[in-house]
């Protein structure tokens, strides 16, 4: 049978992704190194997420940096892969791997 979440249980939604907002790496996130990039795990949510590239690592890790998401990406990421980590970061941000500062 399908639970469904109460009134109480129901947390606020996370923050649209926006690359013009201020972001940072979730304080309840650990990042561990691997071989492919890193694991973030998420000690609140018990969330583990793979970030399967050195490049989106260093750019997770920096975001708190940079005053903005698109300067950072701006900043670390080639022209022509920017889309695709502009979406990595919306991704991360919906499971609270990333937050607004």
């Amino acid at each position: 049978m399908r639970r469904l979440l109460s009134v109480t249980e129901a947390r606020p939604p996370a923050a649209a992704f926006a690359t013009e907002r201020a972001w940072r790496l979730n304080p309840q996130v650990a990042l561990r190194d691997e071989a492919f990039g890193a694991l973030a795990y998420h000690y609140g949510n018990r969330r583990l997420v793979f970030l399967k590239s050195r490049l989106l690592v260093d750019l997770v890790s920096s975001l708190g940096e940079y005053p903005s998401a698109a300067e950072a990406i701006g900043a670390l990421v080639p022209e022509g892969r920017r889309a695709s980590y502009e979406r990595a970061l919306a991704r991360l941000a919906a499971s609270e791997v990333i937050d607004v500062r």
